[in-house]
């Protein structure tokens, strides 16, 4: 678990709100290897010894989570559920639980989406300040040129506020449009599109294929998997937080739909032989 502060240690171990471990803390009622703690303090649960009334504290253990990667299609929404019916990236990821998206993607939108149940990951990895690099890739009108790629570097203004691509190049051009790859460290809503289209090159086509340090791959569209160990060990130094996934059912998966063709294919080969 390594160094943490005192009063996530306690509250983690279920001894109330992280402001009423505080509170004990401050009254000196935790002792740590022997010497009164003071508030701010961290400790290792799993190397000292950490007292709390003269009563030794236990971390109860992590509860398990899941951790999924879907390659989200066009027209899909980055919700759980939706007022108007439209499918959901639920939907498409038919396992139980509670599973958020990590962010979202607009309905035009495709490429990877992150899925889980883990509250701390999820804060991590979308909370501005922790600037992890989102890569995409983007479909363009016309032909950028060095200038235009340049301006997208520096930064331009929307709303007020200052945008900017962290890094962008040219991967290819097609006729009249331009494949480019994008990097950028925030969520703004519609962020790409909108710094494209200011310089007169709108989106023809977006796909996230990165997210701190997953990638999407060769996951087709529609399809989810679990994320793998070393993909987990990954995020776990992405962002500072150690993982603990649930034993997946299952490697690879198609979309429910895909899943119910797979099972109707397979009972009527049955019924044949």
């Amino acid at each position: 678990m390594g160094m943490e502060r005192l009063q996530k240690i306690l509250a983690h171990a279920g001894y109330g709100s992280r402001r009423a471990c505080e509170d004990m803390i401050r009254q000196g009622r935790v002792i740590v290897d022997g010497r009164i703690a003071q508030l701010g303090d961290k400790a290792d649960p799993e190397s000292q010894r950490i007292t709390l009334d003269g009563q030794p504290v236990r971390l109860t253990q992590s509860p398990a989570h899941i951790y999924v990667m879907l390659n989200k299609p066009r027209g899909a929404i980055s919700t759980v559920r939706d007022p108007h019916g439209r499918r959901t990236v639920r939907d498409l990821v038919p396992l139980p639980g509670r599973l958020y998206p990590v962010g979202r993607l607009d309905a035009d939108s495709e490429g990877l989406i992150l899925m889980t149940d883990d509250g701390q990951l999820t804060q991590r990895l979308t909370h501005p300040r922790y600037g992890h690099d989102r890569v995409y890739r983007v479909l363009v009108a016309g032909d950028p040129e060095p200038k235009t790629l340049d301006r997208w570097r520096r930064g331009i203004t929307l709303d007020g506020k200052p945008a900017r691509f962290k890094d962008v190049t040219v991967a290819s051009r097609e006729l009249d449009e331009t494949w480019l790859r994008v990097t950028v460290t925030e969520g703004r809503n519609h962020l790409v599109r909108r710094i494209v289209a200011a310089l007169g090159h709108p989106a023809q086509r977006l796909i996230r294929v990165q997210l701190g340090p997953l990638e999407l791959g060769e996951l087709p569209p529609k399809r989810w998997r679990y994320l793998t160990q070393v993909e987990i060990r990954a995020l776990d130094k992405e962002v500072g937080v150690t993982l603990n996934p649930a034993r997946p059912r299952t490697q690879y998966k198609r979309s429910s739909r895909g899943q119910s063709s797979r099972r109707r294919t397979s009972s009527s080969r049955r019924r044949r032989n």
